[in-house]
């Protein structure tokens, strides 16, 4: 029998690995779409709390910002605290680079630090969740 809440978690977490596998085919394209590929990036680690965050029955408004996600994540495990850092580095890239401005796209070496922390972050969500819930 199906449980509605490990269903909507494993979604949370697919919506995520969607993303994560986006920005690495935008990244990776000929002519790669690096703009789009970040904020995929921030989505993809966005995403993963918040399913972690279902997963424990715990309300969260309305945000894109990581870090807040994390510090509330932080309450069902400490160890969330060692993904500040990557929260800091994604949370810009929800607004970053969507719309036109004196930088149309960031560098090859900035969606790299982008992408190494959406993995760290959906990778230490995967790890702190039953097999159950994984997509």
């Amino acid at each position: 029998m199906s449980n509605p809440k490990n269903d909507l978690v494993k979604n949370w977490l697919l919506k995520a690995k969607r993303d994560l596998d986006t920005a690495k085919r935008l990244a990776g394209e000929p002519e790669p779409y690096l703009d789009t590929a970040i904020y995929h990036c921030q989505q993809a680690a966005e995403k993963a709390i918040k399913g972690l965050l279902v997963f424990y029955d715990q309300r969260f408004e309305k945000t894109h910002d990581i870090e807040v996600l994390i510090q509330i994540a932080i309450r069902f495990n400490k160890e969330f605290s060692s993904l500040l850092d990557s929260g800091n580095i994604l949370t810009p890239y929800v607004a970053a680079y969507r719309y036109p401005g004196d930088i149309i796209e960031p560098s090859k070496e900035e969606f790299n630090e982008a992408s190494d922390a959406a993995n760290k972050i959906y990778i230490f969500v995967l790890k702190a969740l039953p097999n159950e819930v994984h997509p």
